[in-house]
């Protein structure tokens, strides 16, 4: 019997249900790379589920963002979540990458 696919895939449940945090709802659709940030770090902050630090839930969340969005995305949605990491390394006090 072959497996009925669902249309949902299970990177998007695991961005809309992390256990890690809550997310603001289209928090990676905003334009903004510095509004990414923001959301990002303030839904690491509040979090009691996450087993790490927040700035590395932040970071985390957003590189598994771009690493299953992939080829999806366009070079400047790409450029934005980039230097939105650059903004979430700020936003914590850690030397921003150039």
């Amino acid at each position: 019997m072959a497996k009925k696919k669902s249309k949902r895939k299970w990177s998007q449940d695991v961005t809309d249900k992390s256990d890690a945090m809550d997310l603001e709802d289209g928090v990676f659709k905003q334009r903004s790379a510095k509004k990414i940030a923001d959301s990002l770090k303030a839904s690491a902050e509040h979090s009691d589920r996450r087993k790490t630090g927040p700035f590395r839930s932040a970071m985390s969340m957003l590189n598994f963002y771009i690493n299953r969005a992939g080829r999806q995305l366009s070079k400047s949605r790409l450029a934005t979540l980039d230097k939105a990491k650059n903004e979430l390394r700020k936003d914590f006090g850690k030397e921003p990458k150039h």
